[in-house]
């Protein structure tokens, strides 16, 4: 039986019209428009959708959403100055810096600039600590979304063995670090494949729950994966044919899987939808802080 399919697409626009409806009683109850800053170094052509796209949900949410475009040729301290302005700004409650940065550029400097209480991206040193802590404050958007995805679908986590491949600061460690949690949608038992994993495929194999995160064009074969597991599939590349794919072989892996996430639709939608989330978030902590 082929397996069900995870509509990240479907599940992301519903989380969207919740947090519209969010934003309008907190702008009510609070006269405060959540605001969403991102900085575009350059003109990396992916970048540019990516924002493009955020610009949309941002406005679609009711928030107000500014683009701060700089040049490609911005010394550290022009965009670090940004930063300070965007940190300085009290109807800017979230910061991006969208990465990657054009060479030359510090990006951990730039990230670690941002005021951790605007970090609406969760990869500031703080935030990244309050995670591991088990006390997360803000969470990086992908991860997030594949948890909002695993509860949305029913998959049992707690017991599960999920397996991570892909040790990255943007999703790899931080999936594994969020479902190590205490709670819905954690408490699972991990481990984490990287680069320096002799047959990652092995590990893969004894997955409840399998998270593909390797930057690697279906890389995950069928023989990968144990019968019945859940897959998630993080990556998206685009084929010689144009046609985009993940780092699961998707035709041959989904008649093994019991649940599986499609490339385009899956994992890419929630990471947009959850950005919203810690927008409002935000938002949230500035108007306690503000009393």
């Amino acid at each position: 039986m082929p397996a069900v399919i995870l509509d990240g697409k479907a599940l992301a626009e519903r989380v969207r019209e919740g947090l519209a409806g969010e934003v309008a009683e907190f702008r009510q109850a609070t006269g405060i428009t959540p605001g969403l800053s991102v900085v575009l170094v350059g003109e990396d052509p992916a970048s540019r959708v990516y924002v493009r796209n955020k610009e949309n949900a941002v406005k679609a949410a009711g928030m107000n959403g500014e683009v701060v475009r700089l040049p490609a040729d911005s010394t550290q301290k022009q965009v670090l100055d940004t930063v300070d302005r965007l940190n300085a700004d009290p109807n800017v409650h979230g910061i991006l810096v969208q990465l990657p940065l054009p060479k030359g550029l510090d990006s951990v400097e730039v990230i670690d600039r941002i005021d951790p209480l605007k970090d609406v991206d969760g990869f500031h040193t703080q935030n990244v600590g309050l995670l591991a802590q088990g006390r997360p404050r803000f969470v990086p958007c992908t991860p997030l979304g594949i948890i909002e995805l695993l509860k949305d679908a029913g998959v049992e986590t707690k017991g599960k063995h999920a397996v991570v491949l892909g040790r990255s600061q943007v999703v790899g460690k931080p999936v594994a670090l969020l479902l190590l949690q205490k709670g819905k949608g954690a408490d699972a038992t991990v481990t984490v494949c990287h680069t320096g994993t002799p047959d990652p495929a092995r590990f893969a194999r004894e997955a409840d729950i399998l998270i593909a995160a390797m930057g690697v064009p279906e890389a995950v074969k069928a023989d990968w994966i144990k019968p019945g597991a859940v897959v998630i599939d993080v990556g998206i590349h685009r084929k010689e044919d144009g046609k985009l794919c993940g780092d699961v072989a998707f035709a041959e892996v989904a008649p093994v899987a019991s649940r599986i996430t499609p490339v385009p639709g899956g994992v890419g939608p929630m990471t947009v939808a959850m950005l919203l989330k810690n927008t409002l978030h935000a938002a949230r902590l500035a108007a306690d802080r503000r009393g």
